[in-house]
This record gives structure tokens, sequence and C-alpha cells, in this order.
């Protein structure tokens, strides 16, 4: 079985021993869990592509802006399946390699490592860098290629398939020029700094 009837899955590699659990690649032929996944770590068992599905639909709030960037997405999965649909065939064309392995490529480039909270001690806050959990390390790569590829397509002449498309790739070859490999640069920066 294909997703969607197009991709095959069978034959995709997961070379990051830490995402290997997180990353589902279950064959389905509809990818819609209507919401089922409610205990903990349940997002583990959601196919990858129905996540990214679920961040374009609701990306979350900009920092503390919360601005509101998706008027246009009313929530239809099938808007949200052709957008998805038709950046794997964009990716297709252009590469020449199955979409899904070059969208576990990306995920693998572009997954943050470490980052930094807040630690509160004597009255004071000190920024301390931890490691991320495979899982938050997995939603915080989906969130930068969706953001990614809304500010490329905001007010400009790229659509936002041609912007995620772009954005996939540019992870995938572990390019500067991706959101995602530039956020994941930041977020380790700053927790090398805090150490």
């Amino acid at each position: 079985m294909k997703i969607f009837d197009l991709y095959d899955v069978s034959e995709i590699q997961i070379t990051d021993p830490a995402l290997k659990r997180v990353i589902n690649l279950d064959a389905k032929l509809l990818l819609k869990s209507h919401g089922r996944d409610r205990k903990e770590f349940a997002k583990a068992n959601v196919n990858i592509i129905e996540r990214l599905m679920r961040f374009i639909q609701v990306p979350g709030s900009r920092g503390k802006k919360h601005k509101i960037i998706t008027r246009w997405m009313t929530g239809k999965y099938s808007k949200v399946a052709g957008i998805v649909i038709d950046a794997f065939n964009i990716i297709e064309k252009k590469t020449g390699k199955n979409p899904v392995q070059v969208f576990v490529k990306a995920i693998e480039n572009a997954a943050p490592r470490d980052e930094i909270t807040s630690i509160e001690y004597g009255g004071a806050r000190y920024p301390q860098a931890v490691d991320i959990s495979p899982m938050r390390r997995v939603n915080l790569v989906l969130r930068f290629f969706v953001h990614g590829s809304y500010d490329k397509a905001f007010n400009k002449k790229a659509g936002i398939v041609d912007s995620l498309a772009k954005e996939i790739m540019l992870a995938a070859e572990n390019s500067s020029e991706s959101y995602a490999i530039q956020k994941k640069n930041d977020l380790e920066k700053q927790a090398d700094s805090a150490r």
C-alpha cells in the first residue's frame, strides 16, 4: 500500500537513531486519524505526513505576537492534503527521488538537538542549555517548515505549495537558505553560549 496511493514508503531509511521511534511511516491510503491520539506520546503513532498536515492547518503563534497568518486556511482536510500532495509532486519532479525520503532527510537535517530553558536560582533567572527529546525535535522542525513556507508565501508571488516544497528541499540539502536550518542553528548557538 502507498500513501495517498502515490508514494511508496517501504524502502525509506531513517538514519538518525533518536528519531526512528517518533517518525511513523506506516503506509495508509488516507492519512486521517480523527484526533484519536489522546494518550501520552501517542503522536509517535501518527504518520509524519499527517502531522505536517496538522501544522499547516494550525501552525501556532509566532513568539509573543500571536499573529494569525492562516486566515485563508479553514481547517479543511482536503485543502491541506492537496497542498501536501502538490508540494510532494514538485519535490519528485525537481529531485527525481521519492518525496517522502526527501522529507525524512529534511527532518533529520533540520531537527535541533539543544535549546535553552530558564532556571530560577536565588531569585534570578539563568538560561540553561538542555537536550531536546526526539518528540519535541520533530514537533519543532515541522513547525519551522510551516512557518518558513508561510513567510515565503504570505503576500508574495510564490504560493504555499511552491514555498513548502522549496523549504523541504533546502532543508534536505542542509542549505542555510532554509528557514528551518537557520532556526536550528540559532537555537544551538544560544544553547552553546548558555553552557
